[in-house]
């Protein structure tokens, strides 16, 4: 794949880099190595391949929900707090 000038200007501008010719001419180069090497994966046989979307076995762990009596109620708990307003603990603002 050819980069073109016009390619490199505008991704370092995505970028806000600021870039002589000297360092666009080693990114061009890189950029294209790197395509040059991903474009290896087309020449691969993936035709019998099954789609991979996890390597390892894993699957979500369900639990069912379930409300546990605690020992403390909501008064007491809200007495614990420094300030309280319309029963609720109040705290300084976070901005």
């Amino acid at each position: 794949m050819e980069i073109t000038e016009k390619e490199i200007n505008h991704l370092a501008d995505l970028s806000n880099f600021s870039l002589d010719e000297k360092e666009k001419s080693a990114l061009k180069t890189d950029l294209q190595n790197i395509f040059k090497y991903i474009s290896k994966l087309n020449e691969l046989d993936t035709e019998n391949v099954e789609p991979t979307y996890q390597v390892f076995e894993m699957e979500n762990v369900w639990r069912p929900d379930e409300i546990i009596p605690q020992d403390a109620d909501r008064e007491a708990l809200l007495a614990l707090s420094a300030e309280q307003e319309d029963h609720q603990i109040k705290v300084p603002k976070v901005l």
